[in-house]
């Protein structure tokens, strides 16, 4: 079996795959200063809960943004599960399509990697993934099926935490759909702010990005508030939330066969 690990800013998602079937997956905050062993207390239990062991992992592949947290996740892999990890983004490891930016080895994140290596392999390219994490990140695959560049802009949680750090008197809400656009008080006002805000960030860039490559273009969307915006616009097509998990699946699968 193949334990994925997507280690990105805010959380870390742990995927075991049997074969294409995925068997099960948690989430865990994103903490660098965690140990592995820390790790395989965790691992070890909730693979139990599913009904595996860590001898039944016998392949590791691992997407981290965090460089802090790189040590530890190799560790985890080497010392417990007896992997020796591929990591996307090394030199070693070839994802398997066309990266056509600036310095790729150092302008293109392993999650997005794997977004696009998963986007053009389940959806009809060209296509867009936007990925809502503490950025949110817009990739552009062409129709040939390579990564050609996107977009970072901060993440719906990251808005919410700034607008609240910037200004004293206003407090923490939640990011939810309000009832209505025009708020009546300061909570509403904010809860409309944030999220018909963010909507509307949403509808522009992606109308920018079709209008700049002069196609039209499918949308993805993935990472945990991706359902609560897509249910608001039809400027996102689709929700997958195994996204990323399924690139590094296939990467994965692609660098074994090599």
């Amino acid at each position: 079996m193949l334990l994925a690990i997507d280690s990105g800013n805010t959380n870390a998602v742990f995927a075991v795959y049997e074969g294409d079937a995925l068997r099960a997956s948690w989430r865990v905050s994103t903490n660098a200063r965690r140990t592995a062993d820390e790790y395989a207390v965790w691992l070890t239990q909730l693979l139990a809960l599913a009904g595996l062991k860590p001898s039944d992992i016998d392949a590791t592949v691992v997407a981290n943004v965090v460089p802090d947290a790189s040590f530890n996740l190799l560790q985890l892999c080497r010392r417990y599960l007896s992997s020796e990890p591929l990591i996307v983004g090394s030199g070693d490891c070839n994802p398997g399509i066309g990266i056509d930016v600036d310095m790729p080895a150092q302008n293109v994140g392993a999650d997005r990697v794997a977004n696009a290596v998963a986007g053009q392999d389940r959806y009809k390219a060209p296509l867009m993934v936007i990925d809502f994490g503490t950025a949110t990140n817009f990739d552009v695959v062409d129709r040939k099926g390579n990564y050609c560049g996107g977009i970072i802009a901060p993440g719906p949680n990251l808005s919410l935490q700034a607008l609240e750090m910037a200004a004293a008197q206003l407090p923490h809400v939640a990011i939810r759909k309000p009832p209505a656009v025009v708020g009546r008080n300061t909570i509403s006002a904010m809860e409309s702010g944030v999220f018909w805000g963010y909507v509307g960030m949403l509808e522009g860039l992606v109308a920018r990005i079709r209008e700049e490559r002069g196609e039209t273009m499918a949308t993805v969307a993935t990472g945990g508030l991706a359902p609560l915006f897509a249910g608001a616009t039809d400027a996102i097509e689709k929700v997958d939330p195994d996204l990323t998990l399924w690139g590094l699946r296939l990467i994965y699968r692609r660098n074994r066969n090599r």
